[in-house]
């Protein structure tokens, strides 16, 4: 069975549970997972974590992720895209393709966004698109969030505006759309979105869903535990090294090359060149995260 992460270029609609179901019919694999849920509309890319790639799927650095799509102004919507239920309009004022720059400018960097209703944040128990659908409307604290670029675009069409963006894990680019239209002095609905990068993840790498599900079972074009970490860095460690460390004897971390400053983790490899071990740089020691390779304890055992 393939073992690692599978970079999918997810069609429009099909929920990303559905992208895991049908790779794991496809495939017959037994443990599958994705990171960074894309809505049924959004296209692009979509990780999926097969067999021990579930592993290492809490150190693959999602903290950014980048985005390109379309706003429609002019309308506002339930569920903030353009497949919700109309509950606004307003026009869109002359002379947005000139206040663009100054509005993409006014928005980059840390804020704070309301969570909206149809999302999948939890509160008293249940899913808020949960009690949406029921009709109702659940308080919610704003979160921090960071938008680290933005750039907008006019389109064609006058009410419509493109963007690329990238930000900060537990963004909505749902409510950024919702704050461009009223920057811009009108109302506004997500119309289209394509994600294009999920840490150092990037599109182009991804494969489409298509293509994956034609392949013959098990033959999947998977990355490895350590090409998924490809930015982090890898310390060798001798035969009896790797036997203490995969029996989690954590004094032999005290005799491997210490963190650097920049260092947040690292990847330790075993003489064969698998990857033993996933440590953690805290005050200036290494702190064991995860053995990947337990059988390295009769492996190198002398």
């Amino acid at each position: 069975m393939a073992d690692g992460i599978l970079l999918v270029d997810k069609p429009d609609g099909i929920t990303s549970a559905g992208v895991v179901r049908d790779v794991k019919r496809a495939h017959r694999l037994k443990s599958i997972g994705h990171l960074g849920t894309l809505d049924p509309m959004a296209t692009g890319l979509l990780p999926l974590c097969i067999g021990d790639g579930t592993k290492i799927a809490q150190f693959l650095g999602a903290e950014e992720k980048g985005y390109s799509g379309t706003i429609r102004l002019g309308v506002a919507t339930d569920t903030l895209d353009v497949e919700g239920r109309i509950v606004r309009e307003a026009p869109v004022p002359a002379g947005v393709a000139a206040r663009l720059d100054d509005v993409a400018a006014r928005l980059r960097g840390p804020g704070e966004q309301l969570p909206p209703m149809y999302s999948a944040v939890k509160i008293g128990g249940r899913k808020l698109y949960q009690h949406a659908r029921a009709g109702a409307t659940v308080e919610r604290q704003p979160r921090p969030v960071v938008i680290h670029e933005l750039v907008l675009e006019a389109a064609a069409e006058a009410e419509v505006v493109r963007f690329s963006v990238r930000c900060s894990k537990g963004t909505y680019v749902r409510v950024l759309a919702e704050d461009v239209a009223r920057a811009l002095g009108t109302v506004g609905a997500l119309a289209s979105l394509r994600r294009t990068s999920f840490g150092k993840f990037e599109l182009a790498e991804a494969h489409p869903l298509a293509d994956i599900l034609a392949r013959p079972p098990g033959d999947l074009p998977v990355l490895d535990a350590p090409s998924a970490l490809r930015t982090v860095r890898r310390i060798p460690v001798d035969a009896a090294q790797a036997c203490a460390i995969a029996s989690g004897q954590r004094a032999a971390l005290e005799r491997i090359e210490p963190p650097a400053e920049c260092d947040r983790i690292a990847m330790l490899m075993a003489p064969n060149g698998g990857l033993l071990a996933v440590v953690e740089a805290r005050g200036g020691h290494w702190a064991l995260r995860r053995v990947l390779m337990p059988e390295a304890r009769q492996l190198y055992r002398s």
